[in-house]
């Protein structure tokens, strides 16, 4: 499937948010099929979810989720989830500091949220928070540094890491091959006008200094030279390596549902 068709297949169905942020992005690019949900057969801490989810592309529930190593910028150190198991849950997601639809900040603020109730419940160290950029061009050490910080992020802590692949290709390639997720970089200048008419994201505040919203995102980006289309997903992982939730509206899911989800697979 070639880009223009990608897109246009997406833009048709609707759901082409204004940064190509996506929360139901195998629905509209076809990658479901009709059926009970496929869920995988892995011992798992939470139930089966209820919502018939077809078939996606990316790892579900009950699925063995693929191990991958990646650099953390932050800390110097190369992340290799394969490490985790046997030793701790994570939470992960996927996102850009660029996005101008409040999406990623939607995302990163769900794992924010998990990340303090751990560290309030003294769970922190039975689970570490993923957040993968695919936008190492801008998303550079000190522009991911600032923007936690301007989030409101403990990025320093030990559980919490931000993935920095070393080109965008790198990733692109890593998210297609290791988890089924289309990405694509969108360059030309109508394409991304109109990806931006008539989108938005709904504002949520949670008063963190008036900076974290899960909407509009108010940070001196630019926006215009390129922007993407992505997968709004937050996934979370047992010590097991199999995957708990899947939340495919990671940006728009019930926060302290997730919250308690990560209380629930870390035992606590």
């Amino acid at each position: 499937m070639d880009r223009r068709t990608y897109l246009g297949g997406l833009t048709t169905a609707g759901v082409l948010g204004l940064a190509g942020c996506l929360d139901s992005v195998e629905e509209a690019a076809g990658l479901t099929t009709e059926g009970s949900g496929n869920w995988g057969s892995n011992e798992t801490v939470l139930s089966t979810p209820e919502e018939d989810r077809g078939n996606p592309s990316h790892p579900i529930y009950g699925h063995e989720m693929p191990t991958f190593s990646m650099p953390d910028p932050l800390s110097g150190e190369t992340v290799d989830t394969a490490a985790f198991e046997g030793d701790r849950s994570y939470l992960m997601t996927f996102i850009f500091t660029a996005c101008p639809d409040g999406a990623c900040p939607a995302l990163l603020l769900r794992l924010r949220r998990a990340q303090e109730d751990a560290r309030e419940h003294g769970y922190e160290d039975d689970v570490s928070f993923l957040a993968m950029t695919f936008d190492p061009e801008r998303d550079t050490p000190d522009v991911l540094e600032t923007y936690a910080d301007e989030r409101g992020i403990d990025h320093a802590a030990d559980n919490w890491h931000f993935l920095r692949p070393e080109t965008y290709e790198a990733g692109e390639t890593l998210l297609d091959d290791k988890f089924g997720m289309q990405i694509e970089r969108v360059e030309d200048e109508d394409e991304i006008e109109e990806m931006h008419e008539g989108h938005d994201h709904e504002d949520e505040h949670d008063g963190h200094d008036g900076n974290e919203t899960g909407g509009h995102d108010h940070d001196e980006h630019d926006h215009d030279d390129y922007t993407f289309v992505h997968f709004n997903l937050i996934l979370l992982v047992n010590e097991h390596g199999v995957v708990e939730r899947s939340y495919p509206g990671g940006d728009t899911v019930d926060t302290d549902m997730v919250v308690e989800d990560v209380r629930a697979v870390t035992g606590n």
